[in-house]
């Protein structure tokens, strides 16, 4: 278990680094614990860093794990792909979706949200990337959607969430970041409070924080490697959803 403290130092001073690099303020900057797969007694490690944040892409997966976690007061965002018929167990056990990509899970949401008297924090994912495997709204459509998803008041817009291009290609996976860095710059100026960026995984955490990443979520490089690569986890349309 130790190497997985070793790695969350290691991740750290990449942030710090990156952040050096850009000129930024490493305090924007927030490590997100990417849990897919990953046992309860791993993560209860991780969080004895003081690293709180925890991302899980499958409902089942949340559900499991949030009563073994619940005596550490941590976080925990959905950013996996979010089917209607689910919406009941992650408002239940997430305190933020940070998938949201479509009008009609949006209004399921307020309605659900309505009848729990609750309210939830959002990121609207966009596909940067334009991948026909990769869920999310389409940049072009993204500012539209934003205001529509403003109108649902029990849906607190908090940022944008995108999943690069898998490509050793920086540049190439560089523009999906950018564009995601412009999406933000013109929802601002309709107030929309997209004050944050998540973007960024293990491979490309450097090229996130230098476009500004304020949330980098990162598994692989801290918990080790799963029986796949990412781009079969996040090839989310061809995957089974529990």
């Amino acid at each position: 278990m130790s190497l997985i403290i070793e790695n969350i130092a290691k991740i750290k001073s990449r942030i710090k680094n990156a952040a050096e690099f850009s000129g930024r303020n490493i305090n924007e900057i927030k490590l997100l614990l990417a849990t897919k797969t990953v046992s309860a007694s791993s993560i209860i490690t991780a969080m004895e860093t003081g690293e709180t944040l925890i991302g899980e892409n499958k409902v089942q997966e949340l559900i499991e794990k949030a009563e073994k976690l619940k005596a550490i007061p941590h976080q925990t965002h959905f950013i996996g792909h979010l089917q209607s018929n689910k919406i009941k167990e992650v408002i239940k056990f997430a305190d933020c979706i940070q998938s949201v990509d479509r009008i009609e899970l949006a209004d399921k949401l307020q309605k659900r949200l309505e009848f729990d008297n609750k309210s939830i924090d959002v990121f609207i994912q966009v596909n940067t990337s334009y991948e026909e495997s990769k869920f999310g709204i389409s940049p072009e459509m993204a500012l539209d959607f934003a205001l529509q998803v403003k109108q649902l008041d029990r849906l607190n817009i908090k940022g944008l969430m995108t999943i690069g291009l898998f490509s050793a290609e920086t540049e190439q996976v560089r523009k999906c970041f950018r564009l995601l860095k412009a999406i933000q710059n013109k929802m601002l100026q309709k107030d929309i409070s997209v004050n944050e960026l998540s973007m960024g995984m293990s491979n490309d955490l450097e090229t996130a924080i230098e476009e500004g990443a304020t949330i980098i979520r990162v598994g692989t490089a801290i918990f080790g490697q799963r029986l796949y690569p990412d781009n079969y986890y996040w090839n989310e349309k061809n995957s089974p959803q529990v």
